[in-house]
């Protein structure tokens, strides 16, 4: 029975993962029933992991390169594009996860926004959940968080891994592709990883049974998202035991994770903030914080 509801509810994410053209109306208002039921705009506890030493930010807006590899695990085929900075040095990575019927590509603007910013990017293509994979299947999200940390393994171990600075390593994805995130801190917890964004995502079917050592987790959920609903976002907020942050965007559906400026400005500062050490970016992430206010 457990099974058939994780089927149902991951069905009714297939074909909503993917950005949709910019809209030019505005978000619909939160409804009564739904403000008088979420967190304020952001929720933080981000105190309990230690930061590393902190590393100087680099210079912003640098050029990007992509690259694209392909890696197979047990007959799994794993196309992977990875985009860095084009200036030299080692960088923080980030190992990003795309929900279904979508694709690294996908995200192409969010993720070059990031490398830009200083970060190594590494986005697999899941092979039966991107847009016109030969077998869809909804049931193999629960698989690719062992592809996520599979893919992971193979870039730090390749030429790439030169460019990636192994002591600072998150995850981040969005829907399915969040819950596969979170699956990398429960069933299948990477213990390289330091830090997770959960974009529109949840612990279903991969559990919120968090172990191993600590890392913080920053959530981003519109409380108007109808394909993952809020409240099961923010539940699986409540049971993380570490450091951690949940955003809310009021009115927001299902993609105003990425689509939202405010929002993906609140992400990049998390990354600085764990994966750099940057002091300066723990302002957006005290309770007085006003992040809502641009959202």
């Amino acid at each position: 029975m457990r099974l058939l509801l994780v089927a149902a509810c991951l069905v009714a994410l297939a074909g909503c993962s993917t950005p949709a053209p910019a809209r030019t109306a505005p978000a619909p208002a939160t409804s009564p029933a739904v403000a008088a039921s979420v967190a304020p705009s952001v929720v933080t506890q981000l105190a309990a992991v230690q930061l590393p030493a902190p590393l100087a930010l680099p210079p912003s807006g640098l050029s990007v390169s992509s690259q694209e590899v392909t890696y197979r695990r047990e007959g799994r085929t794993l196309r992977t594009i990875v985009w860095t900075p084009d200036r030299a040095g080692r960088y923080p990575a980030v190992l990003f996860s795309h929900g279904l019927n979508g694709s690294p590509e996908a995200f192409a603007p969010l993720l070059k926004s990031w490398a830009a910013a200083g970060f190594v990017v590494i986005a697999p293509a899941y092979p039966n959940t991107t847009r016109g994979a030969a077998k869809f299947d909804v049931y193999d999200v629960l698989n690719q968080p062992a592809d996520a940390g599979f893919v992971l393994s193979q870039v730090l171990a390749g030429p790439l891994g030169k460019r990636i600075d192994a002591d600072r390593l998150a995850a981040a994805g969005h829907s399915a592709g969040a819950i596969t995130t979170v699956g990398l801190f429960t069933a299948a917890r990477d213990a390289r990883l330091r830090a997770g964004v959960i974009l529109a995502g949840s612990g279903l079917g991969v559990g919120t049974a968090f172990s191993g050592t600590p890392a913080a987790l920053f959530f981003v959920h519109g409380d108007a998202d109808q394909l993952v609903p809020y409240a099961s976002g923010r539940s699986t907020y409540d049971l993380v035991p570490w450091s951690k942050a949940m955003l809310t965007i009021p009115g927001g559906d299902h993609n105003a994770p990425f689509e939202r400026p405010a929002a993906t400005g609140a992400v990049l500062k998390f990354l600085r903030l764990e994966l750099y050490g940057d002091a300066a970016a723990r302002s957006a992430f005290t309770p007085t914080a006003q992040l809502d206010a641009h959202l």
